[in-house]
Parts: C-alpha cells; sequence; structure tokens
C-alpha cells in the first residue's frame, strides 16, 4: 500500500461548511489537492465562489464548486441539503466547520448569546448530518466508508473560557456529539470524528493572529511554541478522511500544539 493509496481522496465528492476562510479554507485546499470535488458552502456566497476559483486555478487533480447556504436555522439547513442534492447523488464527506462564537466578560455575558451560539455549532451541525445521512450512506461501503470531520476546539476539551463561555460550552458538544453519532452511525458504515483545534489564522481569531507580532505572542503560550498552520489541519483530515482512516471513527484529533494537554506548574517543584 502507497502514499497515494492511502490518502488520494480521487472521486471523492465533499461538502465543506465555512469553506471559505480559515480552517475551512484550509480544509477545502487539501481535499482538491487530494483530488476531491469539494463543495464549499457559507453564509457569503460571493467568497465561497471566489474560493473556488481560486482552489480550480491551482492545478490541482480536484475541483470545487462555491455557494451560499445558512445552517443558523432549519429553513437555511434545509436550502443547503436541497442545493447539495441538485449537485451530487452521493457525498463521501462531510466537514462540519461552520461556527459562530460570542466574547463578553463574565457578568455581562448576554443571554442571547447561548442561542445564537448553540443553535448553529451544535444544533446546525446534528440537524445537518442527519438529513444528508442518505447521501453519504449512499456512497458508503464496508471497504470505503463515508466520513463526517466536525469541527470542534481545544477549549471544548480543556477548562478555558477566555470571555467565550457559550462558544466553549459548544465545542464540548460537538465533541460529545461526535462520539455519539460514531456509536449510532457504525452500522451504516459512516465514520464520525472531530478536530480539535488551537489558535489558526482565521477570521474569527482574527482578533489575535492578524498580525504577525500578536500571533507570535499568542504562539508562545502553546506548548509547542507557534500557531497552528494550513499543513496541520491538512495532515489530520486526509488521515480521516483516506483509506488509511477508514478503520478510526469517534475519534478526536487535538490540533492544538499541546494545550490539550497544557497543566498547571510542577506544585511540588518549591519542596525540591
Amino acid at each position: 500500500m502507497t502514499p497515494e493509496t492511502l490518502f488520494s481522496l480521487r472521486g471523492k465528492t465533499a461538502l465543506v461548511t465555512g469553506g471559505a476562510t480559515g480552517i475551512g479554507r484550509m480544509a477545502a485546499e487539501a481535499l482538491v489537492q487530494a483530488g476531491a470535488h469539494v463543495l464549499i458552502a457559507s453564509r457569503k456566497g460571493d467568497a465561497c465562489e471566489e474560493a473556488a476559483a481560486r482552489l480550480n486555478a491551482i492545478g490541482a487533480p480536484g475541483s470545487a464548486e462555491g455557494f451560499a447556504a445558512d445552517i443558523s436555522s432549519e429553513e437555511g439547513i434545509n436550502a443547503l441539503v436541497s442545493e447539495v442534492n441538485k449537485r451530487t447523488q452521493s457525498l463521501d464527506i462531510l466537514m462540519n466547520n461552520s461556527g459562530v462564537s460570542w466574547g463578553a466578560p463574565m457578568g455581562q455575558f448576554p443571554y442571547h448569546a447561548w442561542d445564537k451560539v448553540m443553535s448553529v455549532n451544535v444544533a446546525g451541525i446534528f440537524d445537518l448530518t442527519q438529513k444528508l445521512l442518505p447521501l453519504l450512506i449512499k456512497s458508503a461501503s464496508d471497504e470505503d466508508p463515508a466520513r463526517v470531520v466536525n469541527v470542534g476546539s481545544v477549549m471544548g476539551e480543556v477548562p478555558m473560557g477566555d470571555g467565550a463561555y457559550s462558544y466553549s460550552a459548544s465545542k464540548a458538544a460537538v465533541i460529545h456529539l461526535s462520539k455519539i453519532m460514531a456509536k449510532e452511525l457504525a452500522p451504516h458504515r459512516v465514520t464520525v470524528n472531530a478536530l480539535a483545534p488551537g489558535p489558526f489564522v482565521s477570521r474569527m481569531t482574527a482578533f489575535a493572529t492578524e498580525d504577525e507580532d500578536t500571533r507570535e505572542q499568542v504562539g508562545q503560550g502553546v506548548p509547542l511554541g507557534r500557531v497552528g498552520r494550513a499543513e496541520d489541519i491538512a495532515g489530520c483530515l486526509l488521515f480521516l478522511c483516506g483509506r488509511g482512516g477508514s478503520y478510526v471513527t469517534g475519534a478526536v484529533l487535538p490540533v492544538s500544539g499541546g494545550i490539550n494537554v497544557q497543566t498547571a506548574g510542577n506544585i511540588f517543584a518549591a519542596a525540591l
């Protein structure tokens, strides 16, 4: 078995929500480079079309197309499912990447910030996945299951609020939900795994990563000393979606530079 066999996605069709920027864009490029046809969907259709055009221009073996979609409501999810059904008869890969956040200090965090974040980050992921199940099951087989990859966060693994309380709680829910779905969908030959990223350059983290100096400062707080790169997402995604990952389900890949195992200092150091 060769690396090409293990990680090639030629002939596969993938949907990446929130695929125009940030981690979604990194994922879409990795999938196109591996040979997949990638549907890129997010609220800003123009940005999705532009991202698809740029990916189609790099000369990769795969291709992309972009269109508008909004998973913040049941109507938006139904419209997205209808659009996907128009564009493909089966779906090999679903990457649930769309997400929103809200930041405010304790004592000032608004009630409505919970409904907005949980409806997109948790309910949206679940409802979209269950409504796309017929397409996923259609492409699945014992030898090559269909794949669902949910984007959680290291903030859903460790007790980090940083003013984003509903976001952190929603990502913990994504991680747990991924494990439940992995258990229930295995008989249908659909794997469900999650990524738990640390800091990456994206629109959501632009306040802390867009500027090079600030990005370096953020990286200094990561055990491995830097923020994430596109190849970090690409490597994880191609493993989970390629033949090499066909026997993995219910896993959470901590793409966080070690933040997931960061603990308190040596409390007995002063006595030694």
